[in-house]
């Protein structure tokens, strides 16, 4: 079983939630906005914030390509190149939000959108690679991004199960390149329908050394406590400082705290799943002694009376004769008096 270690955090099938909080780019290219949302993180109680590292130019082809999203109640279309220009950050920025992460005691990542944006993260220090789903399928990427030697965070939407395969192979995953695998549905929000928590069971199966984790792209709690019963351990999810900003994201992102309610929801989640053995927990230990019955005289009873169906009976507290040898009983004499009410005990009977 592959265990992945991301700074102080071991991942495993088996191990605690690992929880991010998805910044993206909702801090709109506004450093302050971004301190602000590492704080927002930190309150809320998650283990990382991730970022995403890009320059426009590397990854948009040219600038009439445009992009048509919903922000601030409006449909807007504008060019993809001017859009993601907006929300880069410098090379001394991101090391500035590194400092801030590491003074609130807060892991931080981000998603490179190139080699050379993945050279800038390594030297600002990264504990891991997220890669996002649009780059699943980008083969070469996915081969350098390998020769780092980091941990590699890889989400799987709009992919199928070949294409997922390949990715992980060109990786190393098979020859225990440390990889986690994050289910995701790239729809923002991602409606009920539409979430098939059930590909967990076929990933799980497929690659059955391999952690799991579930990118949520829903709204709300439940979609993650859900995944983690079916075997997730890394979450993210997008967050915002306000719906109300300018923005792609901000409108399906959660807010503070709502932020904070679903990282507490993964967290009891994990507590509630306990571990694998059917026994008693030490209140039930107490409980048995008032909840259970024990066999009792519902008359008084004169030595060397039958017992029988009349005279005996199952009532609480358990702490005596349990009903399941109440068959031996009956037929047997009674070797003193016994009053009605009275638990029965060994050397009550011949």
């Amino acid at each position: 079983m592959m265990q992945v270690k991301i700074g102080d955090f071991t991942i495993s099938r088996d191990s605690a939630p690992f929880i991010v909080a998805e910044a993206g780019i909702n801090h709109n290219g506004e450093i302050e906005k971004a301190f602000e949302m590492i704080r927002i993180a930190k309150k809320a109680g998650v283990d990382a914030i991730k970022f995403q590292t890009f320059k426009a130019e590397e990854f948009v082809a040219n600038s009439d390509l445009t992009f048509t999203y919903k922000s601030q109640g409006t449909e807007i279309t504008e060019s993809m190149m001017e859009l993601f220009k907006r929300h880069e950050f410098t090379r001394d920025q991101w090391f500035e939000i590194k400092k801030k992460c590491d003074e609130l005691d807060l892991l931080f990542f981000s998603t490179p959108q190139n080699y050379s944006d993945l050279k800038l993260l390594l030297d600002v220090g990264i504990p891991a690679i997220k890669i996002g789903s649009d780059d699943l399928i980008n083969l070469p990427l996915l081969k350098d991004y390998s020769t780092s030697g980091l941990p590699i965070i890889l989400s799987c939407g709009m992919s199928n199960l070949a294409e997922i395969y390949e990715a992980l192979n060109v990786i190393g995953t098979f020859e225990e390149y440390p990889t986690i695998l994050l289910l995701t549905t790239s729809q923002y929000p991602t409606p009920t329908k539409d979430v098939n928590l059930l590909k967990l069971t076929t990933l799980s199966e497929a690659f059955p050394n391999l952690p799991l984790g579930f990118s949520d792209h829903t709204s709300g709690p439940l979609a993650s406590s859900l995944a983690l019963a079916l075997g997730a351990r890394v979450f993210e999810k997008h967050f915002t400082i306000n719906h109300t900003l300018p923005g792609p994201d901000h409108w399906f992102s959660e807010d503070p705290a709502n932020l904070k309610i679903w990282s507490d929801s993964i967290k009891q989640s994990y507590e509630m799943l306990g571990d694998r053995i059917i026994r008693p927990t030490k209140i039930e230990e107490d409980m048995k002694n008032i909840a259970r019955r024990s066999i009792v005289a519902l008359c008084d009873i004169k030595e060397n009376d039958l017992f029988d169906s009349i005279n005996l009976g199952l009532r609480r507290p358990g702490n005596g004769l349990p009903p399941k040898i109440l068959d031996q009983i009956v037929g047997k004499r009674a070797t003193k008096n016994i009053k009605k009410g009275n638990i029965l005990q060994f050397g009550d009977f011949k």
